[in-house]
């Protein structure tokens, strides 16, 4: 299992577009991935359990992964929130 904290940066947080391009980006992976905030984790590449966390930017989030590319898949969803969901 691989884990990061990353701070959501952008303003918008992780709802709407922001979330779908998340679990866009989550879906691309083999690895189980989960995301969590305040102790309270969900499936990362379900849009649902991503939006019912009610990430606002400025939140810390930890990103958990656990599979084959488990490495691969939490540095490309922290650079991805790294990049304020820029295209």
């Amino acid at each position: 299992m691989y884990v990061k904290e990353v701070l959501v940066q952008n303003k918008a947080g992780l709802h709407a577009r922001p979330a779908t391009f998340f679990i866009q980006k989550a879906n691309e992976y083999k690895s189980s991935i989960w995301l969590e905030k305040d102790e309270r984790k969900v499936n990362a590449k379900s849009l649902l359990g991503v939006l019912s966390l009610g990430i606002i930017g400025g939140t810390n989030v930890k990103i958990f992964a656990d599979g084959p590319d488990e490495v691969d898949a939490v540095e490309g969803l922290v650079e991805l929130i790294n990049t304020g969901f820029a295209d």
